[in-house]
């Protein structure tokens, strides 16, 4: 080997990308397990998945509540006593709420995931849901609350959903003071036995798995219909979007800057146009050599950042373009915006330009599939979304062959300023 001569150069594009199956096992009471082998490092990821997230709720703000709560003690131990264990093993408990789902992911040690999984099976089959704890939650997030409504950028975020879904739709629905001081106890245990049931459970698994964790998989989460109940119908609710599409909110007259959102709806992930947004968006304002990014940031030095994003929602998806810029600056922002919009409708990608793109995505989902916590959150994404590997293959044929004459074609369709939602918040 000649190391005075550099090696050749290989476009991302010419790489042959493979997505690694899955194994699947089901436990006795007919709970799906998804897993991801390795044994790169002593380490595995257990995550089940419930759809019990804000979609469900009949009342605002207790999907989150019953879910981070959960964790906070059971009938035979407290919270400290549960995240004292947790930490004794060098654990990592995380829950999280979402729209459609809501989730429990234990992250350890390959040797202690049976020390583990009678703990995680008493938070998931055992929540207390006492009042004391119930209090502190409510105490806690009530100040959070408070202080966050004093930026800019996240009254902006509650704001833009609102005009894009409507108030009271799950996409568009936010926190409240109101919403925290009327949580029961027993709400919360109704939304918990109704969802967080055998029967609306999935698992994903990943990493260096003990020889016999199917066999303790089912022994705390298989060998009982644990939560009895009937089968969740995931009920069709109306977006309901603002008539005014230009907005301006007044929030703190001290500050020195205010956040810029421009959004409109797109349609969902089914859609035929979805992936080819994906490359759309990305010339926009989806990485750091963005046309947003080059104009209003290197050139204008009106912010230090720009983005825009295809929300991944079920149900409908939305464009959203979102900033923060001083205050002088924010309407020159947007006009400065809605010129890089028409330009992308006026004019083709020039093939160069196209070309990094292209490179710049590929090499992205290539960095997404590095190991098998990320291998089974893409195989998460697509299961729970009921889509299959076909899905993911079309995506990358749509970043490698699609034409800047019809990217032009979508923005003429998908990126005229008058369809878009404008809000500043200063």
């Amino acid at each position: 080997m000649n190391r005075k001569i550099a090696p050749a150069i290989k476009d991302a594009v010419e790489f042959d990308i493979k997505l690694k199956p899955y194994e699947k096992f089901t436990l006795d009471n007919g709970i799906p397990v998804y897993v991801i082998k390795s044994d790169e490092q002593d380490t595995l990821q257990l995550e089940l998945v419930f759809s019990a997230g804000s979609w469900y709720e009949q009342e605002n703000m207790v999907a989150a509540a019953t879910n981070f709560l959960m964790k906070n003690g059971s009938s035979r131990h407290s919270a400290l006593e549960i995240n004292e264990s947790i930490e004794y093993y060098g654990a990592y408990l995380n829950r999280n709420s979402y729209h459609e789902n809501a989730t429990y992911t234990l992250h350890c040690l390959t040797r202690h995931a049976g020390d583990l999984l009678p703990l995680l099976q008493e938070v998931i089959q055992d929540p207390a849901f006492s009042a004391e704890e119930l209090a502190i939650y409510q105490q806690n997030m009530k100040q959070r609350l408070a202080v966050n409504l004093q930026k800019c950028d996240f009254v902006a975020n509650r704001y833009i959903d609102r005009y894009l879904f409507g108030e009271f739709h799950p996409y568009g629905r936010v926190s409240s003071m109101e919403a925290y001081d009327a949580l029961q106890p027993e709400s919360l245990r109704a939304f918990y036995h109704k969802h967080y049931t055998y029967s609306n459970c999935k698992i994903f698994l990943a990493g260096h798995l003990p020889e016999n964790m199917l066999e303790l998989l089912n022994r705390y989460f298989g060998s009982t219909r644990w939560n009895e109940g009937g089968h969740l119908l995931r009920p069709e609710l109306p977006i309901q979007t603002a008539d005014e599409r230009k907005h301006r909110i007044f929030n703190d007259e001290n500050g020195v800057q205010g956040a810029v959102r421009v959004a409109r709806h797109f349609p969902n992930r089914y859609h035929p146009d979805f992936p080819k947004m994906l490359v759309l968006n990305t010339i926009l304002g989806g990485y750091f050599g963005s046309r947003l990014m080059s104009n209003i940031r290197e050139e204008k030095g009106y912010t230090y950042g720009i983005h825009s994003q295809l929300y991944n929602f079920r149900q409908i998806s939305a464009l959203n373009i979102h900033t923060e810029a001083g205050r002088d600056v924010c309407e020159a922002t947007i006009e400065e915006i809605y010129k890089e919009l028409l330009r992308l409708q006026n004019e083709p990608v020039p093939a160069e330009e196209l070309s990094l793109v292209r490179n710049y995505m590929i090499g992205s989902i290539l960095g997404d599939l590095d190991g098998a916590f990320h291998l089974i959150q893409r195989w998460k994404s697509l299961i729970l979304n009921d889509l299959d590997e076909n899905y993911f293959y079309n995506n990358i044929n749509v970043i490698k062959t699609i034409t800047a004459e019809e990217l032009q074609h979508l923005a003429k369709q998908y990126l005229s300023p008058a369809e878009f939602y404008e809000l500043v918040v200063i």
